[in-house]
């Protein structure tokens, strides 16, 4: 065993523990080797991030069951392959289900995508929901939250609005997004 397997052995045991720099490490280090694998399946930029995303998070969350007798690199591309694998089954599976009921009001319905007073109403409230469960997070994570999904920034554009690397912005989107999860459904 050479001196960087070695190295990689020691931080998945750190990031199993629970060190948030070994997890960054791990981003680091994988990122763009599961990013380029999905780019190639999906031929879609934001598609590829957002299963990249999901597959580093599928990951630090299941990464006691890694098995060290294989390549760390080959489970992350593994995982990352089923999560796109499932994505194409879901849309297919949402297609056909309009399809094959042959109910056309299925198809004006996503037709007229204006927004009935109930919708509105609706949609208000979750959004008045949302935003006091957001306030639960600590400040640094309720910011990225605000810069991603209310601002629309881009990754890169909340790494230069905090002056942070662009994979310490992954990872606490990434962790922001789990404990809002978390929260909403104590909540519920």
């Amino acid at each position: 065993m050479d001196k960087t397997d070695e190295t990689l052995k020691s931080t998945i045991e750190r990031a199993k523990a629970g060190n948030q720099i070994a997890f960054s490490n791990l981003l680091d280090k994988f990122w763009n080797d599961v990013y380029g694998f999905q780019l190639i399946r999906t031929k879609n930029e934001n598609d590829a991030e957002d299963i990249t995303i999901q597959t580093f998070s599928r990951a630090f969350d299941k990464l006691d069951t890694y098995d060290p007798a294989y390549e760390f690199k080959t489970w992350l591309i593994t995982i990352s392959k089923n999560l796109h694998v499932d994505l194409i089954r879901k849309r297919k599976r949402n297609v056909l289900d309009v399809t094959e009921s042959g109910n056309s009001e299925a198809i004006k319905k996503v037709l007229d995508d204006a927004p009935t007073a109930e919708d509105q109403l609706i949609t208000d409230q979750n959004l008045a929901n949302l935003l006091q469960n957001i306030k639960q997070l600590k400040p640094h994570y309720q910011k990225v939250i605000n810069l991603r999904y209310f601002n629309e920034l881009s990754y890169l554009e909340i790494a230069k609005e905090l002056d942070e690397p662009l994979n310490n912005v992954k990872v606490k989107l990434l962790r922001a997004k789990k404990l809002l999860a978390e929260i909403i459904k104590i909540n519920r």
